[in-house]
């Protein structure tokens, strides 16, 4: 069978918006073909249907929902995540 997912990623340094890294990365039978990214705005297609898909969702309103996933998904649970990794530490 083949396998489709999605991998949503905060990386972080501080609990700070501005060092705060959103992606989401969208694979194909373990190939990852595009990519959102928080630092560069915008999807970034690496295989031939990935780029078609960037190109796409760069001009709709799929960007524009993505830009706002750092803030909401990302600036909520670090807070949660720096807390439990201190309290083991």
């Amino acid at each position: 069978g083949f396998r489709h997912y999605t991998v949503a990623d905060c990386e972080f340094n501080s609990s700070k918006l501005n060092d705060i890294e959103y992606t989401q990365s969208y694979y194909y039978n373990k190939l990852e073909y595009v990519r959102f990214s928080s630092s560069v705005g915008k999807y970034v297609g690496y295989t031939e249907y990935g780029i078609k898909n960037a190109e796409r969702w760069n001009n709709g309103p799929e960007v524009i929902a993505r830009r706002g996933e750092k803030e909401s998904y990302c600036l909520s649970n670090v807070g949660i995540d720096v807390e439990s990794a201190l309290t083991k530490s």
